[in-house]
């Protein structure tokens, strides 16, 4: 283990009224919780969730304690060190000061960029951004031209237009950094340039419905939040903040808002965890039922109710930046608690099941049987029919080569979810992933049972149409390794066995009706109609083809 750092002072030693001056270059949210000053001076760092590591005095840059690429680019952001600075303003202890500047000065020794020994993530883009404010916010106070020439070297890199990472949170990232440099040393160029690639990413990354391209809602959360870092930069530095990135991020929040089930977390599509809780506003949508152009659909009962049903479909562009091959895929929470889920993220780590989290397998999606999938294929919303207590939705593609299509459903009060799958004449199979805290069992005829510890339950029925036969040969699956199957992500590399069920590949449609609240509902069919018995009373629709209605 290497030699900590020296102890903190105690509070007696503490001065009673800093006298350092704060500066908004140090205060603020942009720094993390985690580690705290304490923690750092103490030679302890923690990031991520995972277990406090030992650094010495003289840091070793390419210690990798947990060979994860995500701590390595925290660990050279700095970010760490600006806490220190930060609490060195509040607290006035000269200690904090001096073992920042050490920590920054060591780092800038050891790792030249383009040199022999330098670590890999030193001077990759993403530690640039975030590392260059920490560094800002140490030249208040630390004297020496060292500082100012690396900043000048930061503000050169992320000036170059070939690592922009333009239209995506990074170039924020960038922008921010960039413009923070160029206002401490009143550089107009980098100030100026920071602002206008921001507004251009802005209007990329965010639509104008206030969409984020970047297929993850939860990254709409730190887009937003990282926004509001850049405007006070922007008004900070005596400079005028485009009304186009202000009109952004009011659309912006309200994709959030629709993107948050009636829990308060997000719903887990793309590199999102489960356990997002985001910025809350004030401003909530009057709309209950939301398109989105860039390829989500979302819906709920009511605003402001945990026990308001709330419902999302995916389709849209082709899988990219934080995006899964979810696809056609739904989830549905119901009666105050979650029914069917993503399975969401666990990682950015290159293992199988990172990739496992990544492909149609781990999404409630329809399987064409005894076709290719095709990764990063299309999908469009060729119809709906929106009203106050019922929504339909048709989607299609061709995923598999052959047109895939699938209608949803989704009946509000009495509640009930219903979906059609066809491929034509191919065979057509289905997954479905249940939240963790429900155990699942088959019942046979095509139907599965659910049910948590409170006593809630619910089912799942599965009906070839139009015959309305009960689908046979259903499994439920929990906790499978090869092929990973039946486990969910409750968090940053965190994970636990959740009941799937895998349905078998049958000539379409198939119709899959999941009711919240009944374990054994009654389902008649007649003449394309079918009825469902809720636990609210009876609801009828009509299957038309591939379409309901």
């Amino acid at each position: 283990m290497l030699a900590a750092c020296a102890g903190v002072a105690s509070p007696a030693s503490a001065a009673a009224e800093p006298k350092v001056k704060r500066t908004a270059e140090c205060q603020g949210d942009w720094l993390p919780a985690t580690p705290t000053g304490e923690e750092v001076m103490r030679g302890e760092l923690s990031f991520l969730g995972l277990p406090k590591v030992k650094i010495g005095k003289d840091i070793n840059w390419r210690y990798s304690p947990y060979k994860n690429r995500s701590w390595d680019m925290v660990f050279h952001s700095l970010r760490w060190m600006g806490r220190l600075v930060a609490d060195y303003e509040n607290n006035g202890d000269e200690r904090y000061l001096e073992r920042a500047i050490e920590i920054a000065r060591d780092w800038v020794r050891d790792n030249p960029r383009g040199g022999r020994n330098t670590s890999p993530y030193a001077w990759d883009e993403h530690p640039i951004a975030l590392r260059a404010p920490a560094l800002v916010c140490l030249s208040k106070h630390a004297k020496g031209s060292w500082i100012s020439k690396t900043l000048a070297e930061h503000a050169r890199l992320l000036s170059d237009p070939k690592l922009y990472e333009k239209g995506h949170n990074h170039g924020i990232d960038q922008d921010i950094a960039l413009l923070g440099i160029g206002c401490r040393y009143n550089r107009s160029e980098w100030t100026n340039l920071a602002i206008k690639r921001l507004t251009e990413t802005v209007e990329i990354d965010v639509d104008s419905q206030g969409a984020l391209r970047e297929q993850a809602p939860r990254y709409a959360d730190y887009v937003h939040r990282r926004l509001r870092v850049a405007i006070t930069g922007i008004e900070e530095c005596g400079k005028k903040v485009p009304s186009r990135i202000t009109k952004r991020l009011k659309a912006l929040e309200t994709f959030i808002s629709h993107s948050t089930q009636p829990n308060g977390y997000m719903v887990p599509i793309g590199d999102g965890g489960a356990d997002v809780r985001p910025s809350q506003f004030d401003r909530i949508p009057g709309k209950t039922v939301k398109v989105y152009n860039a390829g989500y659909v979302y819906g709920r009962t009511a605003w402001n109710d945990p026990e308001s049903a709330f419902y999302s479909i995916r389709f849209g562009p082709g899988m990219k930046y934080h995006g899964h091959e979810d696809h056609l895929s739904v989830t549905y929470y119901a009666q105050g608690r979650d029914v069917l889920v993503d399975v969401g993220f666990h990682s950015y780590e290159n293992t199988a099941y990172r990739r496992w989290t990544l492909s149609p397998q781990a999404h409630n999606v329809p399987v064409v049987a005894g076709a290719a999938f095709r990764p990063r294929t299309s999908s469009k919303l060729v119809g709906r029919s929106i009203g106050e207590k019922r929504q339909t939705f048709r989607l299609t593609d061709r995923a598999y080569g052959t047109p895939r299509t699938r209608s949803v459903l989704v009946n509000h009060e009495k509640d009930v979810m219903a979906v059609l799958d066809s491929a034509g004449s191919a065979r057509i199979s289905s997954l479905w992933h249940f939240a963790a805290d429900l155990s699942a069992k088959n019942a046979g005829k095509g139907r599965v049972t659910v049910k948590d510890g409170s006593g809630w339950k619910g089912s799942l029925v599965q009906l070839a149409m139009p015959s309305c036969k009960p689908v046979t040969g259903i499994k439920v699956v929990k906790g499978q390794t090869n092929p990973y199957q039946g486990w969910v992500s409750t968090g940053y590399l965190r994970k636990t066995t959740a009941p799937a069920v895998v349905s078998p590949a049958v000539a379409g449609p198939v119709l899959t009706v999941v009711v919240p609240g009944v374990a054994d509902p009654r389902i008649s069919c007649s003449g394309g109609k079918v009825k469902v018995e809720t636990a609210e009373g009876e609801v009828s629709f009509r299957v038309k083809g591939s379409a309901l209605a």
